[in-house]
């Protein structure tokens, strides 16, 4: 392998480990170090794109970062940028009605509230209007996160009738299949 190549290997093996601006940096001193700061003779030489290239030589020139549409600039904000207190909230409510997992295995706490209830709560309780509240599905989520687990309380059950029948019952006639009648498989 000459030196040629594997100095494009080396150049691209590093582009390839690095991102973002440390990586429009780099590359832009590989310009102006190999290529005589021509971005078109770095693409068709090492494969790297000319836009990112000519951006990062700006970066290298002003000193300053460029920083893109897609970093920072989109996407929804979480609910409590609206609502700075609503996780506090959401806990005052649940803590006077969650337990702990019975045998300890768990971390989470287990709540009796269901999520309709919870927003019903922080209307009426807490004060917040309706339409400032987040969804039920975004509640869950939060109410997730801060380790709560809402479960339906499980009714008691009483123990059941009467015994399944065994060969030492001593009525044992009564729960036998008689020959002549029919069977169904239902």
């Amino acid at each position: 392998m000459s030196e040629h190549d594997e100095r494009r290997n080396f150049l691209q093996e590093t582009s390839g480990g690095i991102k973002g601006y440390v990586k429009r940096l780099f590359m832009a001193r590989t310009v102006n170090e190999f290529f005589e700061g021509v971005p078109y003779r770095a693409e068709q030489e090492l494969g790297w794109n000319r836009a990112t290239l000519k951006r990062g030589l700006h970066e290298l020139r002003s000193g300053f970062e460029c920083v893109d549409w897609r970093r920072g600039m989109t996407g929804r904000k979480p609910v409590e940028a609206h609502l700075p207190h609503l996780l506090d909230d959401i806990r005052a409510l649940l803590d006077s009605q969650s337990q702990t997992d019975a045998r300890f295995r768990a971390d989470r706490l287990y709540t009796r509230m269901s999520v309709a209830e919870v927003r019903k709560q922080l209307h009426e309780k807490k004060g917040d209007r309706l339409e400032e509240l987040p969804s039920e599905e975004t509640l869950r989520c939060k109410i997730n996160m801060l380790g709560y687990r809402p479960v339906r309380v499980q009714k008691t059950q009483e123990k059941g009738g009467f015994p399944r029948p065994t060969p030492s019952s001593k009525n044992l006639s009564a729960f036998a299949r008689k020959p002549d009648s029919p069977t169904t498989n239902c």
